[in-house]
């Protein structure tokens, strides 16, 4: 999927629906941790993976986006780390510069005001006013992989942000996997529009019948029940 053809998908779905989709694929559901948030709220970006593993020294994040092609989101790992952060309002400028949709960071950010003003979608673990505190050697593989929480990802995978956070998919399986949460997108939006007009959720699940077949048979669960009616709302 092309950079461009990534983003018209994405415009009009949710990481929410993207993770349900990963679950109807059997595609392992790849979060950044919880407190992954955009610098500007309502930040959305969709890319490939350039990764970055950071050492103390911004010349990794400089080679990056020389190896960078547009569309690409610099994925900056730093280790998580609390006390220090690795990018500010330069390297988003450059990363920009270079064509680049945004960045994630494992890790701080800051020069908050400038990267708000600069418009780059960035998400990170939040902000702290010191640059990087130690210079260590650089790490083997640092340009061909980062780590963000429990997920190790790279160049073959694609990074989705919005407004509840970051999820990670492999780009060989896109197409499926915005096709699932497409489906699931549309399913949604009924119900919902179905409860505005006055028809609950439990009416629309048949709620009340998977409660009374639940007292006959207590191994029976609210999903076997939703594909024996045809729902779509994932336990």
């Amino acid at each position: 999927m092309d950079p461009k053809e990534l983003r018209r998908r994405f415009e009009t779905l949710t990481t929410a629906h993207l993770t349900d989709g990963c679950l109807r694929a059997g595609v392992p559901v790849r979060c950044a941790p919880a407190g992954t948030r955009a610098v500007v709220p309502g930040g959305r970006l969709a890319g490939r993976v350039r990764p970055a593993r950071h050492a103390g020294s911004v010349d990794v994040f400089l080679e990056a986006c020389e190896l960078s092609a547009p569309g690409d989101v610099l994925v900056a790992d730093n280790g998580g780390r609390l006390d220090e952060s690795c990018i500010g309002d330069l390297v988003v400028l450059e990363a920009r510069s270079a064509g680049l949709e945004g960045v994630v960071i494992w890790g701080l950010h800051r020069d908050t005001a400038d990267i708000r003003a600069i418009g780059l979608p960035v998400f990170s673990l939040g902000s702290i006013p010191t640059g990087p505190l130690r210079l260590d050697e650089r790490p083997e593989g640092a340009l061909e992989f980062a780590v963000v929480g429990e997920w190790t990802v790279g160049h073959d995978d694609l990074v989705l942000g919005d407004d509840d956070g970051v999820i990670f998919v492999p780009a060989d399986r896109a197409d499926e996997l915005f096709t699932l949460a497409e489906a699931i997108r549309d399913v949604e939006r009924r119900q919902a529009e179905r409860i505005r007009e006055g028809v609950s959720l439990r009416e629309q699940v048949a709620f009340g019948a998977y409660l009374a077949a639940r007292a006959e048979d207590p191994s029976l669960t609210f999903r076997a029940h939703l594909r024996a009616v045809g729902g779509a709302i994932e336990e």
